[in-house]
């Protein structure tokens, strides 16, 4: 028997409920912000994630599926989402359209990890960009946009954390004065993050092994350029201004090399050690840094399987899937099952969900099964139905039993319908 791959799962059943929330509100709260959907393909050359995430990142030296294709080209799964999309804008001369230009995305990335709860080796995202301002107004907008759609998914049990990384002049400055204080420390140091102090500093801060040592490691922020800090500190005072509640959070870095300026993450307080729901940044030099013109930008992500987690654990209201509001029963010749299907088209076109029979099971066999598949009404048509152009409707909830004529029972089972909600 074959089973699935390690790190990934089959969604099926109820479980895609929630997967359908989120993403229905997703698509309906991006295109009120301004955003259109933009899809890439999950696989792009490897040399666009090294360039852009960054040769030292754990992405690009740990977790990347990569191959070499038929015609001998490296090709990577997308582990995330951006790069794509900047390759996307550039490639198709999307820049001349004009700013702000938004776009969002939905759709499986890919990362060889340990997998974990809530983080497998293919994961989901929904994500959002924006191009072109590099106004702090463009920030807020974004963080805004985050926190809205985690309380339109009914989140309420989250907290934002936002940083500034400054410019990149301000960042190499950082890394040296990272260098200074971990330098005595290097012995005592986790194995990664003996090579993460050679090959990417920044992350030691966020490692979860030598916390002591990132609590006493100095301060991003007593390294930011007074330009870096203006828009920091107008970006804070715009959150205030909409009552957005935020959390400084000076060791805040991002795991991705084409980050500057203002960063954040979403942490929820029900998930323990993987709280991290969703998180971005603005990066004012990938699509330069890959191709493009000097444009500046900004997006964020969110990880669809931790959003169901935090859904699941604030027993948030999901709405389950409808697929039988009516269960068609018949027994009888082929005038009766063309009836029956005929019925069951028409109820469709009226926005209701109908099992309609298709096993050819006795008439008793096919009430048990309305009744097991949840329909809250059971047509009924026979051949004595048939000829007096009369339909059964059984209530599932009460037992009722009523009669229709052929030409009144869509309305009929509608208004049913109605008053059973």
């Amino acid at each position: 028997m074959y089973q699935k791959i390690k790190g990934t799962e089959d969604l099926f059943g109820q479980e895609m409920k929630y997967w359908y929330w989120i993403e229905e509100r997703g698509r309906k709260l991006s295109l009120l912000y301004g955003f259109t959907e933009i899809r890439t393909p999950i696989f792009e050359e490897t040399k666009l994630f090294v360039r852009s995430v960054g040769q030292d990142t754990d992405i690009v030296q740990k977790e990347m599926y990569t191959f070499d294709d038929k015609g001998g080209r490296s090709i990577t799964l997308r582990p995330e989402g951006t790069a794509p999309v900047v390759r996307a804008f550039v490639e198709n001369g999307l820049i001349a359209s004009g700013f702000p230009q938004k776009y969002f995305y939905v759709g499986p990335m890919f990362r060889y990890e340990r997998p974990q709860s809530g983080r497998q080796r293919q994961f989901h995202q929904f994500g959002a960009e924006i191009f072109g301002s590099p106004s702090p107004l463009a920030d807020v907008e974004m963080i805004a946009f985050v926190d809205r759609f985690l309380r339109e998914i009914g989140l309420v049990d989250f907290e934002i954390h936002i940083n500034t990384l400054g410019d990149p002049e301000d960042r190499l400055n950082y890394k040296e004065a990272l260098k200074k204080y971990y330098a005595p420390h290097l012995e005592h140091l986790c194995d990664d993050c003996k090579v993460r102090y050679e090959k990417n500093i920044l992350r030691l801060l966020d490692c979860k092994v030598d916390v002591e040592y990132a609590k006493g490691a100095p301060k991003l922020v007593d390294y930011i350029g007074e330009n870096a800090k203006k828009h920091y500190e107008e970006s804070k005072k715009f959150l205030d201004g909409l009552g957005i509640k935020y959390v400084e959070d000076p060791r805040l870095v991002r795991g991705l090399d084409y980050y500057n300026r203002t960063v954040f993450e979403v942490h929820h307080h029900k998930l323990g050690a993987m709280s991290a729901i969703a998180g971005g940044g603005r990066y004012d030099n990938l699509i330069k840094e890959i191709g493009g013109k000097e444009v500046p930008a900004l997006g964020f992500a969110a990880g669809i399987e931790r959003l169901v987690l935090a859904i699941k654990a604030e027993n948030v209201h999901v709405d389950d899937i409808v697929t039988n509001e009516v269960y068609i029963a018949h027994f009888g010749g082929d005038d009766v099952k063309v009836e029956a299907m005929k019925l069951a088209q028409q109820l469709r076109r009226e926005g209701i969900a109908v099992n309609l029979e298709i096993m050819e099971r006795s008439f008793s066999a096919q009430l048990k099964n309305a009744s097991r598949t949840g329909a809250k009404l059971c047509v009924i048509i026979g051949e004595n139905e048939l000829e007096k152009d009369i339909v059964l409707v059984k209530n599932m909830e009460t037992g009722e039993q009523f009669e229709f004529e052929k030409n009144f029972v869509v309305s009929g089972i509608k208004d049913m319908i109605e008053d059973m909600k």
